[in-house]
């Protein structure tokens, strides 16, 4: 695994080693070494799969504490993620990364960010580990379209999402106690 380029600190992005050939792929997706070697020593609980279609973006969410290592496993996503630490020099910025079926880049989203995603292929399954148990008690989220980020969603692309992400706030007008340090 190869650790790649960030702008936030924080978020670590990474290239594993794709084995091809004509007859498909191998790809090691998790080694707890090769993770370590790159500064994610997170233990991981919870194992998670989403398959969503063209446009479908979930998020923004958080939970107070979790961290989560996300991958695509088919298909395309923009995968964004927000710094929500309140403390933090780059509270309410963002960055943005393709993840695919093809280059097999993973994310790893540290606690303090809000994280979500949308679909650029037809259909896509998305997968991610939690370093904690799902605990609806700490779940939050900001809207995906908060005027004060300005996440550049693409173009050309009909939005889909709940009710739930439609109706989150704008990071301004979150209760500091429901924001990280």
């Amino acid at each position: 695994m190869q650790r790649l380029q960030t702008r936030l600190d924080g978020p670590i992005l990474l290239e594993p080693t794709v084995h091809g050939d004509d007859r498909g792929f191998f790809v090691e997706t998790f080694r707890a070494e090769s993770f370590a070697e790159v500064g994610i020593t997170t233990p991981f609980v919870q194992h998670n799969h989403s398959r969503s279609a063209r446009g479908v973006l979930r998020g923004m969410h958080y939970q107070l504490g979790l961290a989560k290592h996300v991958r695509c496993a088919r298909g395309r996503i923009l995968d964004v993620v927000v710094d929500v630490r309140r403390s933090s020099p780059s509270f309410g910025r963002w960055e943005a990364f393709t993840l695919d079926d093809e280059r097999h880049h993973q994310l790893h989203v540290p606690a303090g960010f809000a994280h979500g995603f949308v679909v650029l292929s037809e259909v896509a399954d998305v997968v991610y580990l939690q370093d904690d148990y799902y605990d609806p008690a700490r779940d939050r989220g900001i809207a995906f379209d908060d005027p004060d980020i300005a996440i550049t969603w693409p173009a050309g692309i009909e939005l889909q999402t709940s009710e739930r992400d439609r109706n989150q706030p704008r990071l301004r007008d979150v209760d500091p106690a429901d924001l990280p340090e």
